[in-house]
């Protein structure tokens, strides 16, 4: 935008210059020719007047005598004859033969004409006469031959200083429009960054509000309101869940307690179902300590977290065991859950069982409550040397192409779905978890419609594939 405005700018300067400029120039050579003209002129006259007064007394003394000083003084020769074409004075050796078509034109009492128009490099003399006598009685005829070098030096002085001052003119105008266009641009470039930084998560983002135009100026204001707004909302949001979070910790400990001393009372064909219980006690706790790690305003808090625990799993197991918790939930919603074919061998995965448990259920329940009836939720598994991967790709109404970058952002959620229950942090709790151990989550859409989300995780080092 910048080189656009300077362009229009610098483009309206140029033709503004020349529209002075130029015509200034033919002006100033108009007026020096037609002052060359008019000197001329005058001393054509003078020695048509003394060739007439020496016709009349036959006397050429004194003409022959200006006609001399004058040539030695300006420099050019003339020639003076007589009705019969007779030379009277030739000066600076020019001969009457030589003009024979002036004479005559100045004997048949025609007019020399107007004298060319002359530019700097003009270079060429030109040749004037006047006839001798008056009204029709023309007794002889006044040739001079004109330089005019000295008027086209002229000229091209007063040029050269017309031309400068169209530079300077030029410069001073590409000042301006630099100022002109820091003056406009600066103001909408720090809006542009502090918009880029806004969308790239920064708080608090502020924009200088002294600068510009009024109209970007008041924009700023309104900028720098939104920011104040969105970091505003942003820390009740990190603080409704930290607060929940600590609220949530004293019954999760009665909870586990009481789970805890019904261990004892449980009988032997309930034991499965009490196992599973207190596991899904523990990943409870899990998820609110992760909630507590995410309302932390120190973005690297979950990296660190994740990073120092090296547990391991099979996570061929951890996705069978999630997939029947979530089955019967499946069947509620009318949502068809179903497993692809089983990897050709299995690995261990880095990752920690109750954190893939964790991922796999924030994935899966997305994909239950979301999908709507009618939809099919396939879950499925391939693994390599180096990589395990697991994807859920549903059938559902899936997210619009910019709504898919903002998934696994904090507090984040579509449109469509702000009315139904949800915090907006399940998708950015599991690509905590997933990036802690190495790994990725990748959300992208199905054709013709509908979600995927791809986690990869790193093998575990020790452990190859397993036949």
């Amino acid at each position: 935008m910048r080189r656009r405005l300077l362009l229009v700018l610098l483009t309206f300067s140029i033709v503004a210059v020349a529209a002075f400029a130029l015509p200034l120039l033919g002006v100033t050579a108009a007026q020096r020719t037609q002052q060359l003209a008019l000197s001329r002129s005058g001393a054509l006259d003078r020695f048509a007047a003394l060739a007439d007064q020496a016709s009349g007394t036959g006397d050429v003394a004194q003409l022959v005598s200006e006609a001399t000083r004058y040539t030695e003084l300006y420099g050019e020769p003339l020639v003076v004859v007589d009705a019969d074409r007779g030379p009277i004075v030739e000066t600076g050796g020019l001969r009457a033969a030589d003009v024979a078509e002036p004479i005559d034109q100045a004997l048949r009492n025609e007019p020399s004409g107007q004298l060319a128009p002359l530019r700097p490099w003009s270079g060429e003399d030109v040749l004037r006469h006047r006839p001798v006598g008056s009204g029709t009685r023309v007794t002889g005829a006044v040739v001079m031959r004109v330089s005019v070098r000295a008027a086209a030096a002229d000229i091209s002085r007063q040029w050269a200083l017309i031309a400068l001052g169209a530079v300077s003119a030029l410069a001073a105008c590409g000042v301006l429009a630099l100022v002109v266009a820091r003056w406009i641009l600066r103001p909408i470039g720090e809006l542009e960054s502090g918009v880029r930084a806004v969308a790239a998560g920064s708080r608090q983002t502020r924009v200088a509000v002294g600068a510009g135009p009024p109209e970007l100026r008041a924009l700023a204001g309104l900028f720098n309101g939104m920011s104040e707004a969105v970091a505003e909302a942003e820390e009740r949001q990190r603080r409704m869940v930290a607060d929940a979070s600590h609220q949530l910790r004293n019954p999760m400990a009665a909870l586990r307690l009481r789970v805890d001393a019904l261990e004892r009372r449980i009988q032997p064909e309930a034991m499965a179902g009490y196992w599973s219980t207190v596991e899904e006690v523990e990943r409870l706790e899990a998820l609110l300590d992760r909630l507590l790690v995410l309302s932390t305003p120190d973005d690297c808090a979950a990296d660190r977290d994740g990073g120092a625990d090296d547990s391991t799993c099979d996570p061929h197991a951890v996705v069978a065991d999630r997939v029947a918790a979530w089955r019967s939930a499946a069947d509620a919603a009318g949502v068809v859950l179903r497993t692809g074919d089983p990897p050709a061998s299995s690995v261990d995965a880095r990752c920690a069982r109750d954190d893939l448990a964790q991922i796999l259920d924030v994935v899966l329940d997305n994909a239950v409550k979301y999908a709507g009836a009618g939809a099919e939720v396939t879950v499925s598994e391939t693994v390599d040397r180096h990589w395990y991967r697991l994807a859920v790709t549903d059938t559902g109404p899936g997210l619009a192409p910019d709504e898919l970058a903002m998934a696994t952002g904090r507090f984040w959620r579509a449109d469509r779905d702000r009315g139904s229950r949800g915090t907006g942090l399940g998708l950015s709790i599991a690509d905590r978890l997933a990036t802690a151990r190495g790994g990725y989550l990748h959300v992208s859409g199905v054709e013709p419609h509908g979600l995927s989300v791809r986690v990869e995780l790193p093998v575990a080092r020790d452990g190859g594939a397993r036949p």
